[in-house]
């Protein structure tokens, strides 16, 4: 047993697409693991085609309600296996409708996957930044209708150099006018202020959000506001952000006095798991057990849960 892989874990911010279970995947496929290996985990660190290309094919994988559900179902297991206690799935529902699936049938057959696991999991529907204001409202309309059954929120993914964050005011305007909780994917590829938009308005989580060290102001404004980090350490190698795990600011975050939580972002892509992470920060930075168990009850306070869910999860962590 690899260390820490007993502590009991949180895990905020994992891609069901980018997580899919390589054995799952032969079987669906009749190809090898090797093969399906290939396809799923990047080979080569920082090469953004291959990363994108392992991102695009589980997508073609998943466009039937049974492979969405089996996906859904085998994630949760997987995540059982690393100890994780609860888990926010990000999915993005517009990627799976080329054979013509409803947002509704793909939203139920991957909470049906969830269900037939004893995991304690929660979906949380992706917008995509180059797509139009109307289908991202599509996506914020299915995360209102299925609130509090399953799904907890939407979240924003995508090109930040390309589409900034302040251009979408408008949209989480709506969300907020919606009562439907977001977290946005801020300040990995772009700048502090795509992290300060994201703040202003309203967002409840960072996904990423490592350019926050570059800025003072954004760093007050993140403590002020209680908001945390959603830090991915594999998934910032495997996309080039760093050269190396020491690179990674989570410890001058985590000092400044940053709210930060440990996420895998892409488990079978960056092959990477939450133990693989704290082994990863014990080892770069000498981060400790006791370390983790705050991260992982700060991760409780920040999730979508009720005040009595969190309480049941604050127990079983203890």
């Amino acid at each position: 047993m690899k260390k820490y892989e007993s502590l009991k874990k949180v895990e905020l911010h994992c891609h069901l697409d980018g997580s899919l279970n390589l054995d799952k995947v032969s079987k669906w496929t009749r190809k090898n693991v090797g093969d399906v290996e290939k396809q799923l985990r990047l080979q080569k660190n920082g090469d953004m085609e291959a990363y994108k290309e392992c991102l695009s094919y589980p997508k073609t994988l998943l466009q039937t309600k049974m492979r969405l559900k089996d996906a859904a179902e085998q994630l949760c297991k997987d995540l059982q296996n690393d100890y994780v206690v609860y888990a926010e799935i990000r999915v993005d529902p517009l990627a799976h409708t080329a054979k013509d699936l409803t947002l509704n049938e793909i939203v139920d057959s991957l909470l049906e996957g969830i269900k037939n696991t004893t995991l304690k999991a929660r979906l949380i529907l992706c917008m995509k930044r180059d797509r139009e204001f109307e289908e991202n409202k599509a996506i914020i309309d299915i995360a209102k209708k299925y609130l509090k059954k399953g799904v907890a929120a939407v979240d924003l993914t995508g090109d930040e150099v390309k589409y900034p964050t302040r251009s979408f005011k408008e949209l989480f305007a709506y969300a907020k006018d919606s009562g439907v909780p977001f977290v946005v994917h801020a300040g990995e590829t772009g700048t502090a202020s795509d992290i300060d938009s994201a703040i202003s308005f309203g967002a409840s989580r960072i996904g990423h959000g490592v350019k926050a060290i570059t800025s003072y102001d954004t760093m007050e404004a993140l403590k002020r506001e209680n908001i945390p980090l959603e830090i991915c350490l594999s998934s910032n190698i495997a996309t080039g952000l760093y050269e190396k795990y020491g690179d990674n600011p989570v410890q001058r975050l985590v000092d400044s006095g940053v709210s930060v939580v440990i996420c895998t972002d892409n488990r079978t892509l960056a092959n990477t798991t939450l133990t693989d992470e704290y082994n990863t920060l014990n080892r770069v930075f000498g981060f400790t057990i006791n370390e983790f168990t705050n991260m992982n009850k700060l991760a409780i306070e920040h999730a979508f849960l009720s005040d009595k869910e969190k309480a049941e999860l604050l127990k079983e962590l203890e």
